[in-house]
């Protein structure tokens, strides 16, 4: 493709900009996006789609693409969930109403294990501040605090950029003054992974009732001992950090992350029985104890609510 070709299809094919992008380490950024629209009504928890061209450049080392010269003219697209910083620069709880940008939480996937290579990604983290780019104007999703009443016990239990609905869900939380004890446990491969860290350490400070965990697998004290989401409850260290036991009457949690994490169940095509996955999932152990998760194609509301997020 020419200059002017590229030139006229970013003209015609985007609608927004980069705001601020902030990038922890070389394969993970915080990247802010401001619409040239207004931005649609929308609750935490939820996601919309971002995209470039694939007539856009790839980060160096990805995967690469055997595209047919009719589709360099189209966009590369993927759904993400929308983050939250909770704090604004001078250190106070964000307030969203004079806000006109979305934000999200991106980590760079190089290789796919699926037949084609990752579109996306190895062309986002290309981008530079003052970019523009492809906004969905839809925000859609059924991973809401909907179900959650003001002294209710909340768990925000994710991997890796899983976290980001659950930072946004917890600023809205605790902007409208929620009662119930919150926790937010993350579980990543190195502590650079965390790129909300100290946000959340800050937060503990502040708020008695909040409470985050982060684990790292990979670090050179918890390689050789690993804990992981699962073991985070089947130990009972979530219920004594949190100071109580995990009551299905009175907790919601929230999933999002690695399928294996989350541990979501099929249902057997003969028999019609739930068969939980290899290895023990969350919803497996919560079930167990009583839980209920949400079913939406039998529209059950339950207390585990998940995202697949992978």
């Amino acid at each position: 493709m020419t200059p002017e070709q590229i030139a006229e299809l970013r003209r015609e094919k985007y609608n927004a900009r980069v705001l601020r992008l902030i990038k922890p380490h070389g394969d993970l950024m915080i990247v802010r996006v401001r619409p040239d629209y207004p931005l649609a009504p929308h609750k935490p928890g939820q996601y919309t789609a971002l995209g470039l061209g694939n007539w856009e450049p790839r980060f160096p080392g990805a995967a690469e693409e055997d595209l047919q010269p009719a589709e360099l003219s189209k966009l590369a697209r993927r759904s993400y969930s929308i983050s939250c910083s909770i704090l604004d620069d001078e250190g106070q709880l964000l307030d969203r109403e004079n806000v006109d940008w979305l934000e999200f939480y991106i980590v760079l996937v190089r290789e796919s294990e699926k037949a084609h290579p990752p579109a996306l990604t190895p062309r986002l983290f290309l981008l530079k501040e003052g970019d523009r780019l492809f906004l969905g104007e839809k925000i859609t999703g059924h991973f809401t605090l909907d179900p959650v009443q003001p002294d209710d016990t909340v768990l925000f239990l994710s991997t890796g950029t899983g976290e980001a609905p659950h930072n946004y869900m917890l600023w809205d939380l605790l902007r409208r003054g929620h009662r119930g004890r919150i926790a937010s446990a993350c579980c990543v491969r190195y502590r650079k992974d965390l790129a909300y860290l100290s946000i959340h350490e800050e937060l503990m400070r502040r708020y008695p009732h909040y409470l985050y965990l982060p684990l790292t697998t990979r670090e050179a004290e918890t390689k050789d001992h690993k804990v992981y989401i699962q073991d985070l409850i089947t130990s009972g260290e979530l219920e004594t950090r949190l100071g109580q036991a995990l009551d299905p009457k009175r907790t919601h949690v929230y999933l999002c992350g690695n399928p294996k994490m989350i541990g979501l169940p099929e249902k057997n095509r003969e028999t019609g029985e739930r068969v939980y996955p290899h290895p023990l999932g969350v919803i497996e152990i919560l079930e167990r104890r009583g839980f209920q998760t949400d079913v939406p194609a039998q529209k059950i509301k339950g207390n585990v609510h998940y995202e697949e997020y992978w």
